[in-house]
Order: C-alpha cells, then structure tokens, then sequence
C-alpha cells in the first residue's frame, strides 16, 4: 500500500487552506494611513499677504498709531511677502536671515496668528494677529524675549 498519494494530498490540502485564509485577509498588511492634516483653520491666504509692505515697530502701545505712519513711508525699501511652495507665505522667523514659509492659524473662535505650518497655534514661534484688514497687519511676537527685542510689528500695504 503506497501512502504518498494520500500524504501529497494532504499536503495540498493544507496549502490550499493556508493560502485562502490569507487570501481572506488574514495576513493582509494595514491601509496606508494618510497623514493627518493640521487641526487648524488658515484665516489668511497667501493671496492677502502677497505684496509689498512698509514695516515699523513699536514697544508702547501709545506708539501705534505713530508707528503706522512711519510703515507708510517704509515703502521705499519694503518687506516683500511672496507666496510659499505649499500655499503659504515666506516670512522671516526671528533672527533667521532666510525666509520661511509660514501660515496663519487659528482655532476658532481664538486668535489667529502667524507661524510654522507644523506647530499648533499660539506656539512660542508664532506672531499673534493683533490686527488685519487687507491694508494693515499687525503682529505681536508670542516669546517674550523676542518681542523685548522686535517689539509689535506694524506692516503697511504698498501703494502699487
């Protein structure tokens, strides 16, 4: 009596099973899973920002209104926002002699602000957006210690 027909069967047999249970998903790898995008809304588009700007600043409150008189007259060598490769806008960090490509966000109803796309809002890098309306932008920087030294920022819109 040769028992190798029925042992190869068997055999066969329990490769079938092991390949339909995998086949049934036992052994499929996870969904690719697609990167959370940020938590935050982005309440100012590059559009808005994109442009020639005259800048002050100011350290009392008291100086504001004086500070933007003289971003007006920064517009013979303005700050120039242009917009970013990822729908943002390059804007200097402190003390960064490079641009960086910065968004605004905010977690409604708070605040907006100004600062890396990665960081949640109201981060130590970012700039609060004291005021906006297309023509004005000023920004107070959330660190303490580099708002001692820049003070409130005050951006004038260029006339074209």
């Amino acid at each position: 009596m040769n028992c190798y027909p029925r042992l190869t069967r068997g055999v066969v047999a329990g490769a079938i099973a092991l390949l339909v249970a995998a086949c049934a998903g036992g052994n499929q790898p996870p969904p690719p899973q697609v990167p959370a995008g940020p938590a935050y809304s982005s309440p100012i588009t590059a559009a808005q920002l994109e442009g020639k700007w005259g800048l002050a600043a100011y350290h009392r409150p008291e100086d504001a209104a004086r500070t933007e008189q003289q971003a007006q007259q920064g517009c013979r060598q303005p700050y120039v926002i242009t917009r970013g490769p990822s729908n943002g806008f390059m804007m200097y960090l402190a003390d960064q002699s490079q641009p960086s490509e910065l968004v605004s966000k905010q977690n409604p109803p708070g605040p907006i602000y100004i600062g890396l796309p990665e960081e949640p809002p109201g981060g130590d890098g970012d700039r609060e957006v004291l005021r906006f309306d297309g023509q004005v932008l000023v920004l107070k920087w959330l660190d303490k210690e580099v708002a001692g030294r820049y003070g409130t920022m005050v951006y004038v819109r260029c006339a074209p």
